[in-house]
């Protein structure tokens, strides 16, 4: 018996005596630089480590972690570093590990944007935020704009949600002054701005504090809401982001679009002048308010805003097109009245006066109708105008136009 236990001793000594000079070796292998070769006695000796001690086993997850993420194995890695720190792990060089760890993260994420793979990028920036939510904050910003990029509104909306519910600014003081001897600013950290106001080696020392981003989040929140038809929660949170910010041209424009959707049209209309005065020179702008004025039956109104909408854009092929189909709106009342007249002296002075009153109709919409025809020679007005020379017995035009026709 006694001879026994020796030699369960004996044993039970070797294999943690192997335990440790594989560990050691792996470890030596990494430090190296052969990533695989450590990979490889790790694999190697797998079935060695499964009864290993805790010392050797914390050694073992520690150095995996970093193999995980020398390979972009970034969720992996980070799991193994969380399970080393639990585990009693205290290792000096720890945090600087873990840092190392997010920057290859948010590297690798760079990368990912570069090459337009958005999802990807939102995903590692995300894990990034995850590794130090305290201080990687920016990082969560960054992956819902990457998400957006992406066309991934869900995760969007829940990294900006998060975003709002951590009271995310993104406000940064930054730090600039001369060196002494050159007349380039130059941006310091705050440790060296706080330095070198005590020296004579740098000079007109300013601090500059960015704008908050947090109107910014709440604007996307109801921007993304909008784009995916939640209506009643895009009309939340825009009015919550006009809030923080009432003169920002893209909420006013949310807005706006929302009450188009909910067919409150003199509330949009309300909204679009509201929008003209921070852009009074957005074409797009006024050729909403003549559309809007059209459906309300308000034509002089309307026909100001297209009239408006061509002075401000020539190139503004809707404006023309709108324009003349206010005019013509006329048309069809003055059709059927002469078509209701019958054949006494009277209906035909009448008919007459109608007649002239649709040609006179007609010849407003020639010059509309021509100079886009000149901008771009637009199928739709060469057409129409075509048809209008052949109603006021304009042969040669109407020849002009028909040569026109693709």
């Amino acid at each position: 018996m006694k001879n026994l236990l020796t030699l369960i001793f004996i044993f039970t000594l070797s294999v943690s005596i192997g335990q440790k000079k594989e560990i050691k070796k792996a470890i030596k292998a990494f430090d190296a630089g052969d990533v695989q070769g450590a990979t490889d006695i790790l694999e190697t000796n797998a079935a060695l480590f499964d009864t290993a001690d805790d010392k050797v086993t914390l050694q073992k997850t520690y150095l995996e972690a970093k193999i995980d993420r020398v390979n972009k194995e970034f969720q992996s890695s980070l799991d193994k570093f969380k399970a080393y720190e639990a585990a009693g792990g205290n290792d000096p060089e720890y945090a600087n590990e873990v840092i190392s760890l997010t920057s290859a993260v948010v590297n690798s994420a760079i990368e990912d944007n570069a090459e337009q793979r958005y999802a990807e990028a939102a995903s590692k920036l995300y894990l990034a935020y995850t590794i130090d939510p305290e201080t990687n904050k920016d990082y969560l910003y960054f992956a819902a704009s990457s998400a957006v990029n992406g066309q991934d509104f869900d995760n969007a909306l829940k990294y900006y949600n998060l975003l709002k519910e951590i009271k995310y600014d993104g406000v940064v003081t930054q730090y600039f002054a001369k060196p002494a001897k050159s007349d380039e600013e130059v941006e310091l950290s705050e440790s060296e701005y706080s330095i070198y106001k005590k020296t004579n080696e740098y000079t007109d020392f300013r601090e500059e504090t960015t704008e908050s981003r947090y109107p910014e989040i709440i604007k996307n929140i109801a921007l993304i809401y909008a784009q995916i038809g939640d209506n009643e929660k895009a009309m939340g949170a825009v009015k919550l982001a006009r809030m923080e910010d009432p003169k920002d041209l893209n909420l006013i424009l949310t807005e706006a679009n929302l009450y188009i959707q909910l067919e409150e049209t003199e509330r949009f209309g309300e909204l679009m002048k509201e929008a003209i005065a921070q852009d009074p020179n957005n074409a797009t702008l006024y050729f909403n308010l003549g559309v809007v004025n059209a459906q309300n039956g308000n034509t002089e109104e309307a026909r100001e805003y297209y009239e408006k909408t061509i002075e401000l854009d020539p190139n503004y092929e809707s404006g023309y097109l709108n324009l003349v189909s206010l005019i013509l709106q006329g048309e069809s009342e003055i059709v059927e009245e002469m078509n209701g007249l019958g054949t006494s002296r009277a209906d035909n002075v009448r008919y007459d006066e109608l007649k002239l009153k649709r040609e006179e109709l007609y010849r407003e919409c020639v010059p509309v109708l021509e100079k886009l025809v000149e901008l771009n020679k637009n199928q739709e007005a060469i057409k129409t105008l075509m048809n209008i020379y052949g109603t006021l017995g304009n042969n040669e035009g109407f020849k002009r136009m028909k040569e026109m026709v693709e």
